[in-house]
């Protein structure tokens, strides 16, 4: 419990001395920062699942660029719209802690900072100026019940965080890794987000470590059960083509198929929820037993070995 408290209040002190404004830290201004639908630099590779399709690399290269730029507005829009929802849930999480606590202190640091990685991604959607969803039917209902699990289920509440969290961190992270040229402001932008967003995955993963192991055998039998669906729900809108961009763009079915059921996507879906699996099977959520429902729903480790318990 300490060792815990500790943490918390190290990554509440870490949030006041490194953190960053939307505006004061990003020179929109910048000539090198304006943003043309064909710049080669939005193009997507032959590692990328509709990047690798023939279709796609058929397509001129303006129009390629300019694909590449709508996923990542897209991305964002979504982004966006996970951000509000776990700023709620962690308001709620802050109104039902009592006066003091670390935790409340460490809540409202990430809100702020979610707010200004959500002003960060709809200054960049402005620029790009394409159209955008975000989420929608379903999902965008479902999206509304999710805050009051902070209240009510706060371990569920942050299983849902991370599904979000993750994938997100591993595209940004790949972009950033990659050899070729990246966008200097969308560079920027993304350097900002995974920095701070190493923190809130940290936070989550050591909340559910802290207050799993302490649940009743029922209701972490519940959690191993829901989890597989939260993590499916969550993940597929960040990483499957959206829609919005296939009707805007024009991509044929048969190709948004073929991209959707690509093995490059498994592979990218599968090391995004690689510290999920690795979580999930060292708190007993995800087993041997539950693995094949995890697997069913396509969010499921391709290592047998991650699934321990």
């Amino acid at each position: 419990m300490d060792s815990y408290l500790q943490l918390v209040t190290r990554l509440g002190e870490a949030s006041v001395k490194k953190h960053h404004d939307a505006y004061a830290d990003v020179d929109w201004s910048h000539p090198n920062h304006r943003v043309e639908h064909d710049d080669p630099r939005f193009e997507l590779g032959e590692d990328d699942a509709l990047g690798a399709t023939e279709w796609y690399r058929a397509q001129p290269g303006e129009r390629r660029a300019q694909i590449g730029l709508h996923l990542i507005a897209s991305r964002m829009r979504v982004g966006i719209d996970f951000e509000c929802v776990l700023s709620r849930g962690l308001l709620e999480m802050a109104q039902a802690l009592p006066s003091g606590a670390p935790e409340m202190r460490y809540a409202l640091h990430e809100v702020i900072e979610e707010g200004q990685h959500s002003l960060m991604f709809q200054e960049l959607i402005a620029r790009i100026g394409l159209p955008v969803e975000g989420l929608y039917g379903l999902r965008l209902w479902g999206s509304r019940s999710v805050p009051a699990f902070a209240r009510t289920d706060p371990e569920r509440f942050f299983v849902h965080v991370l599904s979000g969290e993750a994938p997100i961190d591993f595209l940004q992270r790949r972009t950033l890794d990659k050899t070729r040229a990246v966008h200097p402001l969308l560079r920027r932008i993304m350097q900002i987000h995974v920095t701070e967003e190493a923190r809130h995955i940290c936070f989550a993963e050591q909340y559910l470590e802290h207050h799993v192991r302490a649940m009743s055998r029922w209701r972490r039998a519940q959690l191993a059960l829901v989890a597989p669906f939260i993590v499916s729900g969550t993940v597929e809108p960040m990483m499957y083509l959206p829609r919005d961009v296939v009707r805007t763009q024009g991509i044929p079915r048969a190709v948004a198929v073929e991209a959707n059921r690509s093995p490059l996507l498994r592979r990218d879906i599968d090391e995004g929820l690689r510290p999920i699996h690795t979580l999930m099977g060292r708190l007993g959520l995800l087993t041997r037993r539950t693995a094949p429902l995890w697997r069913f729903l396509g969010v499921g480790p391709q290592s047998a070995t991650l699934a321990v318990a």
